[in-house]
């Protein structure tokens, strides 16, 4: 498969020919569904904790005699049903990471870059330079553009003046090709690749 390539101020660059076994599959969003739900249990941080029994600050004494009252019969004034008692079940710190094998992650990237493919959303960029570290400058280039919601895809090293002047830019996300992800990719509208990722992506997956 041959893709256009163009530079930062829209002039054509050529073309690139890429795999399509890595961008011409055709997309299945349960293993798209896998991944991104992989990605997101491990972001989450678990630190959600509320009080036992054994750790609400009251008294452990007797509410009131056993027989007599015709109410009842309590002890403890912890006990979930009080106010200002504890609560019974609730949540405790833990990890909410589960395991997905390799495999499975890796064909959920290849088949996020092809759906980003099938629906025209992925733009090849020769180089993701900028001139200056100016964030007018760049928001401009990319009104030219008509990119608005977007995820940059560098090489291993991002170019420091992009870098500075895309990360003031709403909905913009500038990620060096080690840090690629279904979730980054699919929660941004349009992918920008530049040819030293899709170079690295073919090295990747070859």
């Amino acid at each position: 498969m041959d893709l256009k390539v163009t530079t930062l101020a829209g002039k054509d660059a050529g073309k690139v020919s890429v795999s399509d076994a890595i961008f011409g599959l055709e997309p299945r969003e349960d293993i798209i569904a896998r991944v991104v739900r992989w990605q997101l249990a491990k972001k989450q941080q678990g630190t959600h904790q509320s009080l036992t029994r054994g750790e609400v600050s009251r008294t452990g004494a007797k509410m009131y005699k056993q027989k007599g009252t015709g109410r009842a019969r309590h002890h403890s004034a912890r006990a979930p049903q009080f106010r200002g008692g504890a609560k019974a079940h609730g949540p405790v710190s833990r990890s909410h990471a589960h395991d997905l094998p390799k495999q499975v992650r890796a064909l959920g990237l290849r088949h996020a870059l092809s759906a980003k493919i099938k629906a025209d959303d992925v733009i090849i960029i020769d180089d993701l330079v900028a001139a200056e570290a100016k964030t007018k400058a760049l928001a401009a280039t990319f009104a030219s553009l008509g990119l608005t919601n977007v995820l940059f895809i560098g090489g291993a090293e991002l170019d420091g003046n992009f870098k500075l002047a895309a990360r003031n830019i709403p909905n913009v996300d500038v990620l060096p090709i080690q840090g690629i992800n279904v979730y980054d990719i699919l929660r941004r509208g349009k992918l920008v690749l530049s040819k030293a990722a899709v170079e690295a992506l073919e090295e990747r997956f070859k």
